[in-house]
């Protein structure tokens, strides 16, 4: 078997090591240089799916893009699956299989001639290659001798999931691979995400689903303005929020929300409005005497913590990445 199929005996603990990592781009006549990575140092345990998220022009595609060899680095090392960029370049991007934004296909090819042309491209034997078994777990079967062309948008993206796995990489980077695909879709492929990682590959996914990424990353970092501003086990993360929120449905029709000193109000839907109070300074029982006091005849009350949609939110735009004095 080739060597990046069969990772080395003693595997490393980390499936990716990043230390001081820059990017510069060269300026113009009309821009400036501009620096899309300012020092990044990342670690990404061995087994672990990994969230990667940030705002547009936050340096993940910048950095995505360095690991796949498409961008070279300005300064810094990296490592993949312990194989320096630099110095056995070919090694590591062969430990690395990479689904990129953009569908990219041969629409005169079917999805197993693509595969085939792929996994020679890896020099993968042919009495090795796994074709119709990555047809079948991406649930493309029935489409293994159809043309590109005539497949929808979802079964390319997942064609191109196959494609990054015909040499069986230890690490398997997803770059937003549920844009534009259904539901249905989505659901079948994470379940194939969830039995990869299962089998000990390393994922590392970008998406700007942030439900998915707090249901399936066990560890997220978060880039902004190309830097780490977060680096936490998932539930450790969604912890670094303060605030809570209290969802009051009134009896009756509100004009508009109460304004209640010291409380952020916001309406929801069914004339209902969420109370948002920050943890250690207020509690659910002063939320509700001042919402009694401003004349508000509660009908029924429910608590809501941070999502992770609430913490991404903070923290590139807001200043959830200062540490509150105030928390343990």
């Amino acid at each position: 078997m080739t060597e990046a199929e069969t990772p080395p005996a003693s595997a490393p603990e980390n499936a990716i090591e990043i230390e001081g990592l820059k990017k510069t781009y060269a300026g113009s006549k009309k821009s400036p240089p501009k620096t899309a990575l300012k020092g990044v140092d990342l670690k990404i345990r061995r087994g672990s799916v990994f969230g990667l998220l940030g705002p547009n022009g936050a340096g993940k595609s910048t950095l995505i893009n360095i690991l796949a060899g498409v961008v070279n680095k300005s300064e810094g090392q990296v490592r993949i699956w312990d194989r320096d960029i630099d110095r056995t370049p070919r090694d590591a991007r062969a430990a690395l299989g990479v689904v990129p934004q953009e569908i990219v296909a041969d629409v005169f090819f079917t999805p197993r001639e693509a595969l085939e042309v792929q996994a020679g491209f890896y020099g993968v034997p042919k009495d090795q290659r796994r074709s119709d078994e990555l047809l079948a777990a991406v649930g493309l079967s029935d489409k293994a001798d159809a043309y590109v062309r005539s497949l929808s948008g979802g079964m390319k993206r997942r064609l191109m999931v196959a494609k990054a796995m015909v040499h069986s990489p230890p690490v398997l980077i997803l770059d937003e691979p549920t844009a534009g695909v259904d539901v249905e879709l989505r659901r079948q492929l994470w379940d194939y995400v969830r039995k990869l990682n299962a089998d000990g590959v390393t994922i590392v996914l970008t998406t700007h689903y942030l439900e998915e990424a707090q249901a399936l990353c066990d560890t997220i970092a978060i880039v902004n303005h190309g830097e780490i501003v977060a680096c936490e086990p998932t539930s450790q993360l969604l912890r670094r929020m303060d605030t809570r929120n209290v969802v009051v449905t009134p009896e009756g029709d509100l004009i508009s929300p109460p304004v209640l000193e010291g409380f952020e109000v916001a309406p929801r839907a069914d004339g209902a409005f969420a109370v948002t109070y920050r943890k250690g300074r207020s509690s659910v029982e002063q939320v509700i005497n001042a919402v009694r006091a401003a004349g508000v005849t509660i009908g029924d009350i429910a608590t809501e913590d941070p999502d992770l949609e609430d913490v991404f939110l903070a923290m590139t735009y807001g200043d959830a990445s200062q540490p509150d004095p105030t928390r343990d």
